[in-house]
């Protein structure tokens, strides 16, 4: 599947879960033998935050082996992030690569207002070199997740990222109506 198809499914799989109840991707018994037998094939690599009302699956109705995800607060992009991020796009021949932000995202908050101690610092900071002085939440996670996919794009795509194949995009969610914008 090229980067475009995968996109397409990504917004359709997003469309089927604002206008359900229940899950759409499959996680059948069936898909658990054929992907513990064949291996993953997923479609799409999804850095999303950790609140636990962002799930990527649920968000794309994919089910057992679509999506490679990876979750961290503030969905930064760091060394081991790229480490996944690499293994997903070069041995399992990803050609999407997705930094999905989210409204009401509480790391971005905490960088907002917040000069907090401990490892949440490492977020923050991270965060804020993203936001700089940005004070709205919206646009601060909008930002945050633009500068995640230029740090993949940096990372992956120096040179002749068209002949590669692979689209690197940043992405919000809104956790109150469901909805994905990819145009952000």
């Amino acid at each position: 599947m090229n980067a475009g198809e995968a996109l397409e499914k990504l917004k359709e799989g997003n469309k089927r879960y604002i206008a359900s109840e229940r899950g759409n991707g499959d996680i059948s018994p069936a898909r658990r033998l054929e992907t513990a037998g064949h291996g993953q094939d997923p479609y799409a690599v999804i850095v999303a935050c950790s609140d636990s009302r962002v799930i990527p699956e649920e968000i794309f109705s994919a089910g057992i082996g679509e999506l490679f995800v990876i979750r961290v607060a503030g969905n930064v992009v760091g060394a081991h992030e790229l480490g996944s991020i690499e293994y997903a796009l070069e041995h399992l021949d990803c050609k999407l690569a997705v930094v999905l932000g989210h409204t009401n995202c509480g790391a971005v908050g905490a960088a907002i207002r917040h000069d907090p101690d401990g490892h949440i610092k490492y977020l923050t900071d991270a965060i804020r070199l993203a936001i700089w002085d940005e004070t709205d939440d919206r646009k601060a996670s909008c930002l945050n997740a633009k500068h995640g996919a230029d740090k993949i794009r940096k990372a992956f795509l120096r040179d002749l990222p068209e002949e590669k194949g692979i689209l690197v995009t940043a992405a919000l969610y809104h956790i109150d109506s469901g909805k994905v914008d990819f145009e952000i």
